[in-house]
């Protein structure tokens, strides 16, 4: 999760912003919450927030599965994207942040939408497989602990219908994916799985984009 981005100037993104941003009071007020919590670097960009509203919308996606919530500012943007009689999975395991994440989709009218599961994503995800949810799901949004990346990615792969889209969040890591001095765990999985992505014959295409922290989007094939 980022704020802003990283590799461009802070005045060629305020320009960004100001030329392109379509942010409502909602939108802005949860943010503005979310800048005051002791972890308040998790929260997403607002352009990358309004990036992924439009792809759903693109997508026309109608199942959508969320790994790592923190105050719901990702789903709050997709659940608006998506149509009536869409539906979002969304996983974590904070009951506080989450509870913030509830009073805006409550306020946004889009609280019908999103299932909530609370506890270990990898065991909801593997849950929703059992379930025979396989196949079924249009987009997958991956921002969590770094550590379980690659177990959330071979299964959101297994969610996900053919031509559905996933999106990494963190893949750039700051920067420190192309430190060769940098060996510290999480670089490592972050690194090893963008390789392992851009290779992976189950998907059809692969771009890594550098919004916000770098988002590296696989299609399946």
């Amino acid at each position: 999760m980022s704020i802003g981005n990283q590799f461009i100037s802070p005045e060629l993104y305020e320009y960004i912003l100001a030329n392109t941003l379509r942010e409502d009071d909602l939108g802005r007020d949860l943010r503005e919450e979310t800048a005051r919590l002791p972890e308040s670097n998790m929260q997403i960009s607002p352009d990358q927030g309004q990036f992924m509203g439009m792809l759903v919308k693109l997508m026309d996606a109608t199942r959508i599965v969320e790994i790592g919530v923190f105050t719901g500012y990702s789903s709050l943007c997709m659940a608006r994207a998506m149509r009536d009689g869409g539906s979002l999975v969304a996983c974590d395991v904070s009951v506080d942040y989450t509870g913030v994440a509830r009073r805006y989709w409550a306020r946004a009218g889009v609280a019908d939408r999103i299932d909530l599961r609370i506890g270990p994503a990898i065991e909801t995800l593997d849950s929703l497989i059992r379930e025979g949810s396989g196949g079924d799901f249009d987009l997958a949004f991956i921002d969590a602990d770094k550590e379980n990346y690659p177990g959330y990615y071979e299964r959101c792969l297994s969610l996900l219908r053919s031509g559905g889209l996933m999106i990494l969040d963190n893949i750039l890591w700051s920067g420190r994916v192309v430190d060769p001095d940098d060996t510290g765990r999480q670089t490592s999985i972050l690194r090893d799985l963008a390789a392992e992505v851009g290779r992976d014959g189950r998907v059809a295409d692969v771009t890594l984009l550098p919004v916000a922290d770098g988002l590296l989007m696989a299609r399946k094939v």
